[in-house]
């Protein structure tokens, strides 16, 4: 015989597995917003920039943000590994140019 799955246990465990995805995700986007020097910016003038991007149509104009940011991100991977003594940086940051913004700032 089966024993009965407690449903409520794994409700509350999911829930705060997503509250602390949730948490992990905005932290990551704050760690963002200050590698990249936005901090500097006020909180109105990043808002619009967001929404901007959010709002372009121009599919060549989100690949060319897409491809900064990539680069972005590989020359942060290649300067952690220089300051760690790190030789192998161009095969690790070739190996995360697929990986996404939001998981990379909590790596550095």
């Amino acid at each position: 015989m089966r024993k009965p799955r407690d449903l409520d246990t794994e409700l509350r465990v999911l829930t705060e597995k997503a509250r602390s995805l949730k948490e992990r995700k905005v932290r990551q986007l704050g760690e963002l917003v200050a590698a990249t020097g936005a901090d500097a910016l006020d909180v109105e003038t990043l808002a619009g920039g967001l929404l901007a991007m959010i709002e372009a149509d121009d599919p060549a104009k989100k690949e060319s943000w897409r491809k900064r940011g990539q680069a972005f991100f590989q020359r942060r991977t290649r300067d952690a590994a220089r300051d760690n003594g790190s030789g192998n940086s161009g095969a690790q940051a070739s190996s995360d140019s697929s990986a996404s913004a939001g998981s990379e700032p909590g790596a550095t």
